[in-house]
């Protein structure tokens, strides 16, 4: 069991840089980088696991230790810990045996009687424990009060399931590149292959349970591309057709860019300001075949980077809360704050009011976020509408809500199509 010992001294160590303010995606590019033992498989379930249940953990944590806050690593083996001891997965004995042998590799020598005793004491107290933390808001949302208290205020009706859905496993869902492959034909692959999937879309397979990337057939080929169904709405509310211009002003990692090339013959200007990110996005339209002019630029600045010719569409796919995408990145609830959804107001303003001034008179605009905030969506676009010259909302053409909620079968987003009065 030397194995499990290993994933949760990793896991630990990457949830304690996590509750520090680390990002979790650069934790794993960092072990990545350092060519950790752990797979990768087991070290996402004990981190993704634990930081979805982490205001549960601390609740427990906080009801049997008898201590100020110790050693933070430590205690993040504990979250860790209780998680393992959560899932089912593990035989508790072995859980509580492997995590004092993590203390040790960790070198945390004064720590291994008291992880031992609180993971014994929390076996021990399982039942009356469950009441005595059933009043604490966070410990039984999984969500930081603030944003409990702010979904209540904005979904009177859907607040607890909207909470529900940022606690589950993310569906995966495939679009199909319609260039290279039907939706029956690829379909019919993963069904030769024994993976399960039913159509959810123009190109949209949801599959039954998730699978490796390495597992779908032609995917290095570019036959497919993992995207949520929700994001796979953005191309066709774009109205795209042959000979457009079109730019992506926020485009890594490319999944809507990709799926606006296999769309229609376009001509797309896609921008990404992070260099690291922008590659990524390289990779992934070369992976499909396809084309773009991408550049390293702040879509806020157009004179860096506009050739003075408007586009005929823009997508603006601007930095958010992702608080509609919470459930595939469980740090992002726990490193958010209230007063974050006022700067990335301000920055969604700023983004809208430069990419107006690129678009042709006729052209259209789509802004989208992965936020179910209002405060990110409608009241950024009433406000954009309240200041633009020429500006119209129009309705989305796949005749859908503007904003979608997360659920079983998709996350959530949000979109509004603007039209630039000639």
């Amino acid at each position: 069991m030397i194995a499990l010992a290993s994933a949760l001294r990793d896991a630990a160590t990457i949830v304690a840089r996590v509750a520090a303010g680390a990002s979790l995606a650069t934790e794993f590019e960092r072990f990545a980088d350092e060519g950790a033992s752990t797979p990768r498989a087991a070290l996402i379930d004990l981190t993704h696991g634990t930081l979805r249940r982490y205001g549960r953990v601390q609740a427990i944590v906080r009801q049997l230790s008898r201590r100020e806050r110790g050693d933070p690593v430590a205690e993040a083996l504990l979250w860790c810990s209780l998680y393992a001891l959560e899932s089912g997965r593990y035989a508790d004995y072995t859980v509580v045996d492997q995590a004092v042998r993590a203390c040790a590799m960790l070198e945390r020598w004064s720590a291994k009687g008291f992880v031992n005793a609180l993971l014994r004491g929390y076996l021990r107290e399982r039942t009356s424990l469950e009441a005595r933390i059933r009043a604490d808001a966070e410990a039984r949302y999984q969500h930081p009060r603030w944003w409990i208290d702010l979904l209540k205020q904005c979904y009177p009706g859907e607040w607890s399931e909207i909470l529900a859905a940022g606690n589950s496993h993310p569906p995966m869902c495939l679009r199909v590149n319609r260039r290279r492959s039907s939706v029956a034909d690829y379909r019919a692959k993963l069904a030769a292959e024994g993976i399960a999937a039913r159509e959810v879309g123009h190109e949209a397979l949801l599959l039954e349970r998730p699978v490796p990337v390495e597992r779908l057939p032609g995917f290095a080929a570019g036959e497919v591309s993992v995207q949520d169904s929700g994001a796979q709405r953005a191309a066709r509310c774009l109205e795209l057709a042959a000979g457009q211009r079109v730019l992506d002003a926020c485009a890594a990692p490319g999944g809507k860019a990709g799926h606006v090339l296999e769309t229609a013959d376009v001509e797309l200007t896609a921008l990404e300001l992070d260099a690291a990110r922008r590659e990524r996005l390289e990779r992934n339209l070369a992976r499909l075949g396809l084309g773009a002019r991408v550049v390293n630029a702040d879509c806020t600045r157009p004179g860096d980077w506009w050739d003075r010719v408007p586009f005929d569409r823009i997508l603006a796919d601007v930095p958010c809360s992702a608080s509609g995408i919470a459930r595939r990145h469980p740090d992002i609830k726990w490193l958010r704050r209230s007063h974050d959804l006022a700067a990335f107001a301000a920055r969604q303003a700023e983004i809208l009011d430069a990419l107006w001034q690129v678009l042709c008179p006729g052209g259209k605009l789509l802004y989208a976020t992965c936020s179910v905030f209002p405060q990110e969506n409608d009241a950024v676009i009433e406000g954009f509408l309240a200041r633009a010259a020429r500006a119209v909302r129009v309705p989305l053409p796949d005749g859908a809500a503007a904003q979608g909620l997360p659920d079983a079968e998709r996350d959530g987003f949000y979109y509004a199509l603007i039209h630039k009065q000639d």
